[in-house]
């Protein structure tokens, strides 16, 4: 049997009472209606948001229609505007059934916001739980999105919202060759900054096409900081439906890139990890079509692995680093190692460098400090953006 924790238990005691700041006390950007309403006055207003972009019990959309804002069409990224779609899922533009509202789906080939797509809008607005990680693609559609409001001289404000892995920076700095839709920017994969503080990282570095810079607004969360213990109230998207999930997530889906299921297809994507030849592990599971998996990795096939549910519930929250054991000692034990990567490992990586350290047989601890440079480089850009107290 594989032992893929190596961490002691007495972490587990330590973790357990540390504080927690309580989540309920932040009030994100979307809730502080009377910053952001005077500068939507008399504009023709573009949303783009998603199923999280919620006030209280209302959605923004909603919201905004109700308070008499002329909202005259919505974008939505990856998993559509009620985040149903599966990942990488071709999603239509559209009508909202609820408000007639025209959706423009930014994803599949159209990533960007064509000048035909927002000529009717004055300002857009953004409004998107995110999880502060590098491949989790809504920092990339707002990329896109600030990239359009800039070349055509569109206003463009961001409704903040807490970062639920804020609270660290860690995992290796992604090389420029290697930018795609799911890493378009030099950052490590767990960058610890909101939307809000990436996006004035974005425009004030120049990472815009040609160095352009877009009329850019952040409205910031109030009674946040980046310590705080921040519960998601709405799943970000159909495979993270938890908090297990969500913190794991920088960890685990690196996996995505390699022949390990990652629990897609479960009642625990993201928090459980196998594969069918991992026949001397006790706990096993089935990935089958569901509603944010309709065509799972090894589907319908009996996985041998390792549930992360409770690590991730109970270590993760305060751990603050890339959990790299099981990835190395996954591909250590996994049999057929020339078909363990696939082709999409390095562009989740951000290089090759990553992979070729681990078939080297690399240590956590010399992969690590392989890192460093980049991180205390990108720690000093980062430093210059951020709107909140750090950790």
């Amino acid at each position: 049997m594989l032992n893929i924790f190596t961490k002691p238990i007495y972490l587990l005691f330590f973790f357990s009472f540390t504080t927690k700041i309580v989540s309920s006390q932040v009030v994100v950007g979307a809730e502080q209606t009377e910053k952001y309403l005077p500068l939507l006055k008399d504009k023709r207003v573009g949303v783009i948001a998603n199923h999280t972009a919620f006030i209280k019990n209302t959605h923004l959309v909603d919201s905004l229609l109700k308070l008499g804002v002329n909202v005259v069409k919505v974008y939505s990224p990856e998993h559509g505007f009620r985040g149903t779609a599966n990942a990488g899922e071709k999603v239509s533009n559209q009508k909202d059934e609820a408000t007639g509202l025209p959706i423009i789906s930014l994803y599949g080939k159209n990533k960007k916001p064509t000048a035909e797509q927002i000529k009717d809008v004055d300002l857009l607005i953004f409004d998107i739980q995110d999880v502060g990680v590098r491949f989790y693609t809504y920092i990339s559609t707002m990329t896109y999105c600030m990239e359009a409001a800039a070349e055509d001289n569109k206003e463009f404000i961001v409704l903040d919202r807490p970062n639920p892995n804020g609270h660290f920076v860690d995992g290796p700095i992604l090389e420029k060759e290697y930018s795609s839709f799911i890493g378009l920017h030099e950052v490590p994969i767990a960058h610890g900054m909101t939307v809000g503080e990436y996006a004035q990282m974005v425009n004030g570095e120049g990472w815009l096409s040609n160095g352009v810079k877009c009329k850019l607004s952040v409205i910031s969360c109030n009674k946040y900081n980046h310590s705080t213990k921040y519960n998601l109230p709405i799943k970000p998207s159909p495979n993270l439906p938890n908090m297990s999930s969500v913190y794991l997530y920088p960890s685990v889906c690196l996996f995505e890139g390699t022949a390990i299921s990652v629990g897609r297809g479960t009642d625990k994507p993201f928090q459980v990890i196998g594969h069918p030849s991992l026949k001397s592990e006790k706990y096993l599971f089935t990935p089958k079509p569901n509603e944010g998996a309709k065509e799972p990795k090894l589907n319908g096939k009996t996985c041998y692995g390792f549930d992360l549910s409770n690590f991730g519930e109970v270590i993760m929250p305060d751990y603050g680093k890339i959990y790299l054991f099981w990835l190395i000692n996954i591909y250590n034990e996994f049999p057929d190692k020339g078909n363990f990567f696939t082709s999409s490992f390095n562009l989740l990586a951000g290089s090759d460098k990553l992979r070729q350290q681990i078939i080297s047989g690399k240590t956590e601890a010399e992969i690590r400090d392989s890192w460093q440079e980049g991180l205390n480089s990108f720690k000093q850009i980062r430093k210059k953006y951020l709107l909140y107290d750090d950790f």
